[in-house]
This record gives C-alpha cells, sequence and structure tokens, in this order.
C-alpha cells in the first residue's frame, strides 16, 4: 500500500513512516511527488472534521490515498480551547516562532494565578486517511496528558511543547528525548492505533 501523508514537515513523514513501514506500507511525503496542492481552509469545529476535510481534498487533488492529521492543545481549565484554534490561538505572527511565542504568552495569560490541580490538559491528534475517490476509509485518535506549567522549559518541540509538563517524565514535552517523545506523542499513538483500522483488522 502507499500513501501520501498530506504536510510538507519532513519529521512527520519520517515519523509516520518509521511506524508504518514494518507493515507493508510505503509512506510518501507532498515533497515525494513533487506535488503543489493549495491548503484546504479547516473550517470545522473538531479534530475529527478538520482532518477528514484535509485528507479528502488531498486525495481528490493527487488521485490517491491520502493520510492527514489535525491536532492541537486541549485545557480543561479553559474548557478544550484552544483546541482546533491551537496554531493561531493568539492571532498574530508571520512565521511558526513568531506565532508560538504569542500562542504561548495568550495561554499563560488566561491560566495565570490557577493552581496547578487545575491546569491539566492534553495535545490530540486526529488521523484520517481518504481513498482517491473522496471517501474516508479510517480515523484514529492519540492523546498526550500533562499539565501546563507557569513558564515555558526544553528546546525540543515547537508550539506548547515547552509548556505541558508530563508527571511522569518529570519533564516538559520539549525536554523530552526526540525519540521519547515520538513514542509517547500524541501523533505516534493515533498512527499506531490506525494500522489495524488500514490494514482491515478493525
Amino acid at each position: 500500500m502507499d500513501l501520501v501523508v498530506a504536510t510538507g514537515n519532513p519529521h512527520k513523514v519520517d515519523e509516520i513512516r518509521a511506524i508504518l513501514a514494518p507493515h507493508g506500507v510505503r509512506v510518501l511525503g507532498l515533497d515525494d511527488l513533487g506535488a503543489r496542492v493549495p491548503e484546504p481552509d479547516e473550517p470545522g469545529d473538531t479534530f475529527e472534521e478538520n482532518a477528514a476535510i484535509k485528507a479528502c481534498a488531498y486525495a481528490a487533488a493527487l488521485g490517491r490515498t491520502v493520510l492527514a492529521d489535525d491536532s492541537g492543545l486541549e485545557v480543561d481549565a479553559l474548557g478544550g480551547r484552544p483546541g482546533v484554534h491551537s496554531a493561531r490561538y493568539a492571532g498574530v505572527g508571520a512565521t511558526r516562532e513568531e506565532r508560538d511565542a504569542a500562542n504561548n504568552a495568550k495561554l499563560l495569560h488566561e491560566l495565570s494565578g490557577m493552581p496547578m490541580d487545575r491546569r491539566t490538559a492534553r495535545f490530540v491528534c486526529v488521523i484520517c486517511v481518504a481513498a482517491p475517490d473522496g471517501r474516508v476509509v479510517a480515523t484514529a485518535r492519540g492523546t498526550f496528558d500533562g499539565v501546563i506549567i507557569e513558564a515555558a522549559r526544553g528546546s525540543h518541540g515547537f508550539g506548547y511543547d515547552p509548556l505541558l509538563f508530563v508527571p511522569d517524565a518529570g519533564c516538559t514535552s520539549a525536554e523530552l528525548d526526540p525519540a521519547e517523545k515520538n513514542r509517547r506523542s500524541h501523533r505516534g499513538q493515533a498512527v499506531r492505533a490506525l494500522v489495524p483500522k488500514l490494514l482491515g483488522r478493525a
């Protein structure tokens, strides 16, 4: 089986390939195809809706089976925000680094003064696979739980990684060794949950 991952991020492609390759799935990135498909709008209210929109749009444009994901951070004390709006939560910033800094600053401001036992949160990733005819063939979800600390720590990862403290690891997501982070990550969990569905065993 060939599967195109709808992302320009080579690290994401590598992570997904490492999990699926042993199951006989050949994983390709958009760069491998030389594809330049306009990224669709993602107006959905849930990660599931947005992942499906993206997977179906890319599958139709490429005429290939496509895997797409939507992910973000859910904070319990904020009613699940930033959720599907995680990437542009603050609404400012021209680069990923600027957006990350603004998003983190907004999140910390909203949680200012809140005790640690109320700062529970999780990263969520939903993965959707669509066939070339636009039909959704499989969906899976993964989560990565922790607590939002009061100041950023760590240099690995991106986005909210420096703020999500993982109690059983004793460090933030951004302080985890990259291999350990991949093992625990919401994306890795979602891909592993996808395997039996993709191969017709669930």
